[in-house]
């Protein structure tokens, strides 16, 4: 398809369906080389239709063979109905049925060949099993059908297959028949139903020769629940974890939410060929195997709480998702951004809050602000997109969070549960949108959000700059607060956001003001408080305030913003020690970073030597000094404070990165920290090391995280020792964590002692683990993230390797992906080469899977962050593949908009 078939969708253009779809029935008949399709569907016109919209009917289909098209048992002929590339349309629907018609039978025969569906939308093949992904509008690559998510049903499902091949037949709801095919000798048929209405965009099918882990989960109300996970008999060990995630989310959604599951079974089956993460179809999650097994031999920590975190999210999903789904897509992070909010405070609850929260925003000022800065920059509420499958992005879920845990702190815990049961209650069996979520929080609460609907509609990372004045005679302190939102794409004028900042207010001994503004009518003791910023500026005084304070802002980041205050190195210093608010804590240490970095890029860029800052080395002594003073200290958080800010979010920080002065401050700092405090990173290595058994508990993961933390900087050194200290972790190992960070210090070090090493590690790991594909893929990352010289000769010798597979998406991310997204330096050479080797990448995946292919392309969206010669490399490239012909719509649409 070339520019003409990209067509701009908008939000003001909605209208309800002019039928609803009131029951469907499919039948599926699989066979090796296609799959014979019947659905029956019982269609009512919809009330609020005109009498010009009823007259005709339109479904989307796409890569499908109509057999056989009935209505009411009539078969029609092929010059009663019209079809093209993405529609089957009845233009004389009223003709045919006569006049005042209420509801008819449509049956469609159609024929799809899955096994060559590369694209993984609708019904594929992953390997020797059919699975579906029909999210966003991958249904109608399986029937011609009203596939949007306001029109709502009930469905039936039959499956047919080979009995020997494909023994476990899967759909949507309750088991309620099964038999064999007559007139057959090995084939055999399941059939399912679900009784709540949902979308087509929820349904799921899966057929193959699969085992189950089983266990049940008893409701609140005392119903039994079937739990069952479905993989390959060679992953049934790895599903443990995955259960007991998925019965504490359940267990959590009562409590926290009074959710309570609906049907009799709740089923995930681990998929190997999958473009997300999960999806999470009623009563039938499917899996993207890298997000469902996990056994401590092939699994790191970092997966095991990603395992957690997605079977939550998934779960959640019935509620906020579900039983309550969005009305057209525009309203995408209805559900996404409201469950991810839901996810993460359940691994907030399993874990650490305060590094959960240090790891989320992270994540969000490094991916989402790049987003929000970028040609792609949309709002939360988007009002148009080309292809929809592009808009599942950070802003959408992980903004879409922010918003709703900015709504939460509002209107306070209580009257956020008293709204979240009237969002459920109201709109429950409803295909709702943003306005119906935020009106019942408002109606529960009593609390006006008009201008909190701002975050919905308006795109962008506000700015927020505050500066302080003391009055030592009054005994007050001023803040004054000014916001401003940059330009995005589309939206020029923007209103003021409605920006709760939360603060407290510290004196020179680290104890905490009660915080009383001018303003209030009563005393109050409290220390902490969320200021209200809803203008472009506003004074705020504090009274009572008796020695010159350090404020303490943004505590726990209570907004996406970017804050501006001009700390002292003394004062974040200070911070670092003092706060009372985790977040406040690493934070400080950031913004300190960020300041040291500056002055020694001035200094790298002037040629003249660098030297380790003494303020730096003297603070992480100081975290180290106080691990091995108090083992009790959490040790998730004090890597998080021994971590220097990484280099894509100094990229973000940047008005014009350069990439190069980054690096090489951020090695010289590593560096240098590692060889001046290399016997305090020995001993806190030795004092974490421990030979109990693997445990995935919040605990055990933070004393391995600080133990690979200090194994990384001791690698760094150089010493034989070292490297001799790293090898024996990685030959030892009883964990693929500690197996894998002793492999990922091997193959980062420069030492001329390593060079062997790495070699025999990277063989002797793959030899060991080649059979587990998910365990390959963190061997590919390892080697496309290796910031040493030669980088992207290893990766484009890695893409002929055996078990790189480019139609597989796990390996295109953690290969092709890894290295554009996370290997700066190698990426960004100046060469240009890195830029070249992702466009003949994403070129040849949009012809078999435009979704990935899109996706891929974002580190050549963001040029407008580097330097003129670098720009104009990265738009070459757009160049080059915007002037390709037949460029699906979801690459077109991200290449158009970041061409100039």
């Amino acid at each position: 398809m070339k520019n003409a078939s990209a067509r701009t969708t908008y939000l003001k253009d909605y209208r309800p369906p002019a039928f609803n779809i009131e029951t469907t029935d499919l039948n599926f008949d699989l066979y090796e080389d296609h799959a014979a399709v019947l659905s029956t569907l019982l269609l009512r016109r919809n009330p609020e239709a005109t009498e010009l919209e009823a007259s005709s009917l339109r479904l989307h289909g796409q890569l499908l063979v109509l057999e056989k098209l009935l209505i009411n048992g009539l078969e029609l002929s092929k010059e009663q109905y019209l079809i093209d590339d993405e529609s089957l349309t009845i233009p004389a629907l009223g003709d045919l049925l006569g006049e005042g018609f209420d509801e008819f039978q449509l049956q469609c025969h159609t024929r799809i060949e899955p096994q060559n569906n590369t694209a993984l939308e609708g019904l594929y093949k992953s390997k020797k099993m059919f699975c579906t992904q029909c999210e966003a509008e991958g249904f109608r690559r399986i029937t011609y059908y009203l596939d949007r998510p306001d029109v709502m049903s009930k469905f039936t499902t039959t499956v047919a297959a080979d009995r020997g091949k494909y023994p476990v037949l899967l759909s949507n709801g309750n088991k309620i028949a099964s038999g064999s095919v007559e007139g057959t000798e090995n084939r055999h048929w399941v059939t399912w139903e679900d009784p709540f209405k949902k979308p087509s965009y929820l349904f799921a099918l899966v057929a193959g020769d699969l085992v189950s882990l089983d266990d049940s989960f008893t409701t609140v109300s005392g119903r039994i629940i079937d739990l069952r996970i479905f993989v390959e008999e060679k992953d049934i060990d790895k599903c443990d974890h995955a259960m007991l995630s998925l019965k504490n989310s359940m267990r959590w959604d009562e409590e926290v939410y009074g959710r309570e599951y609906d049907l009799d079974i709740f089923m995930i089956v681990a998929v190997d060929d999958f473009n997300m993460g999960a999806m999470e179809n009623k009563g039938l999650n499917v899996f993207n195997t890298s997000c469902v097994l996990a056994n401590p031999k092939t699994t790191t920590d970092f997966s095991f709480q990603r395992v957690e975190a997605v079977v939550a999210h998934e779960y959640f999903h019935n509620w906020s998702g579900n039983r309550v789904t969005c009305r057209d897509w525009f309203q995408l992070s209805l559900k996404e951004g409201f469950t991810v909010y839901r996810d993460s405070e359940f691994s907030a609850d399993m874990g650490s809050r305060t590094v959960k929260r240090v790891e989320d925003v992270a994540f969000l000022q490094t991916v989402q602000f790049a987003e929000d800065g970028g040609p792609m920059a949309h709002s939360v509420r988007p009002d148009s997109y080309m292809e929809i499958s592009n808009f599942y992005t950070v802003t959408i879920y992980e903004k879409g969070a922010e918003v709703v845990r900015m709504i939460n702190l509002i209107l306070g815990a209580e009257n956020f549960r008293a709204g979240s049961d009237l969002y459920f209650e109201r709109h429950d069996g409803q295909a709702v949108t943003t306005e119906d979520f935020v009106k019942a929080m408002e109606d529960a609460s009593g609390i006006d959000l008009g201008q909190f609907r701002n975050w919905y509609y308006q795109a962008g990372t506000p700015v927020v700059t505050v500066e302080g004045e003391y009055d030592s005679d009054a005994k007050q302190y001023t803040l004054l607060l000014q916001q401003h939102c940059p330009n995005t794409p589309g939206q020029i004028a923007k209103q003021p956001f409605y920006i709760p900042l939360r603060l407290g207010l510290l004196d020179a001994d680290g104890n905490e003001f009660a915080l009383n503004l001018s303003s209030d009518e009563q005393i109050t003791n409290s220390t902490d408080r969320v200021l209200a910023l809803t203008e472009q500026q506003q004074h705020f005084v504090f009274e009572g305030i008796e020695t010159m304070p350090i404020p303490s802002l943004l505590r726990g980041f209570s907004a996406p913003v970017r804050l501006h205050y001009n700390y002292s190195r003394e004062e974040l210093m200070f911070l670092m020690v003092h706060d009372s608010d985790g977040f406040n804590r690493w934070n400080a240490s950031q913004l300190l970073a960020i300041e040291l970095f500056a002055e020694l890029q001035a200094e790298w860029a002037a040629k003249k030597p660098l030297v380790l800052p003494q303020s730096l080395q003297d603070t992480y002594a100081g975290v180290l000094n106080s691990t091995l003073a108090d083992p009790e200290l959490d040790k998730a958080m004090l890597a998080q404070l021994l971590s220097l800010p990484t280099v894509g979010f100094l990229i973000e920080q940047a008005d014009v990165a350069d990439v190069e002065s980054i690096h090489a401050v951020r090695e010289f700092l590593l560096d240098g920290l590692a060889k001046n405090l290399l016997p305090l990173f020995l001993k806190v290595y030795e004092n974490n090391t421990s030979d109990t058994e693997y445990s995935a508990d919040a605990r055990s993961v933070a004393r391995r995280s600080l133990k690979n933390l200090a194994l990384s900087y001791l690698v760094r050194s150089g010493e034989e020792k070292a490297l001799q200290l790293c090898r024996s972790q990685f030959l030892e190992a009883s964990n693929m964590t500690d197996q894998l960070a002793g492999l990922r210090c091997l193959v980062n070090s420069d030492a001329p002692a390593a060079t062997e090493l790495k070699r025999e590690a990277l063989d002797s790991f793959y030899s060991q683990w080649s059979h587990e594909p998910l365990v390959v893929d963190q061997w590919l990352v390892v080697q496309a993230v290796c910031q040493l010289p030669g980088s992207l000769t290893r990766v484009k010798q890695l893409l002929q390797h055996p078990d790189f597979d480019i139609r597989n998406p796990n390996k295109v991310r953690s290969l092709i992906g890894a290295f554009c997204g996370q290997n700066h330096i190698g990426f960004h050479d100046i060469s240009g080469d890195g830029y070249e080797f992702l466009a003949d990448q994403v070129l040849l995946l949009d012809q078999l899977n435009p979704q990935i292919a899109s996706r891929l392309l974002t580190p050549l969206t963001r040029w407008r962050k580097f330097d003129a010669r670098r720009q104009a490399l990265m738009q070459s490239q757009l160049q080059r593949i915007k002037a390709q012909e037949n460029l699906s719509k979801d690459l077109f649409e991200v290449v158009e908009k970041s061409t100039v």
